[in-house]
């Protein structure tokens, strides 16, 4: 039975989510505040955590931070369930590691499924030793076994749906990836909902290893279609 941690100062919140992952087999604890949360993640370490933004004594960006710094907790599928709409807001969330953001009101029965997603991907198989081979480009340098990629000799500082989108269109050179695969192979979702999330992290992601963002060197853009990482051989 998977524990998930849920955490938010609305208490008819809690109580929602709770009823709703516990109809589909989830045991479920809670906090209310942000020290809390940390607190019940670092102790009981459920396999998935729901974090509201705007809470009382410390707010769920600076709990995401905590986590992710921690080795415990680092590896612990997070998503955002938050008041926020902004894309700046949604940006922030992903950058700092969450795994998805879903914004209120809410669908419970989309919540559940977001779960689902992570988990499975969280649950599914290594990849088979063959696929976990050194990439090298150039000077990009990618080592899957590490979850790793080096660029010029300097260690690249990318969160995990950043390395897992550069390892998936590198060890796949020229062949275009249209968004909604990359929602489903990256994120697990079987639904195209979110495609934006996908413009977001290869924004990112090329801010990183991209010389000139605007005219990139590795990740180009299919115009209407996806992204797909240049083919140098």
């Amino acid at each position: 039975m998977p524990l998930i941690l849920a955490v938010d100062d609305e208490a008819n919140i809690l109580e929602l989510l709770k009823f709703n992952l516990s109809k589909e087999g989830f045991q479920v604890i809670s906090a209310t505040n942000g020290p809390d949360a940390v607190k019940i993640a670092r102790e009981k370490k459920p396999d998935l955590i729901i974090l509201d933004v705007m809470l009382p004594e410390m707010d769920g960006y600076d709990v995401l931070q905590k986590l992710k710094a921690d080795r415990e907790t680092a590896v612990t599928p997070v998503i955002i369930l938050s008041a926020k709409t902004e894309e700046v807001d949604k940006v922030l969330g992903l950058e700092l590691g969450a795994d998805d953001y879903i914004t209120k009101p809410f669908s419970p029965r989309e919540v559940v499924a977001r779960v689902k997603a992570r988990l499975r991907r969280k649950s599914a198989p290594p990849a088979k030793q063959e696929a976990r081979k050194e990439i090298r480009i150039g000077s990009l340098v990618i080592r899957p076994e590490k979850y790793e990629a080096v660029l010029d000799g300097k260690k690249l500082e990318l969160t995990p749906k950043e390395f897992e989108l550069l390892h998936l269109l590198a060890d796949n050179p020229g062949r275009v990836f249209t968004r909604d695969i990359l929602l489903e192979k990256i994120w697990g979702y079987d639904h195209a909902r979110e495609t934006r999330t996908v413009d977001v992290h290869i924004r990112y992601l090329r801010q990183k290893i991209e010389k000139d963002p605007a005219k990139p060197k590795y990740i180009e853009t299919v115009r209407s279609v996806g992204y797909r990482f240049r083919d140098t051989s």
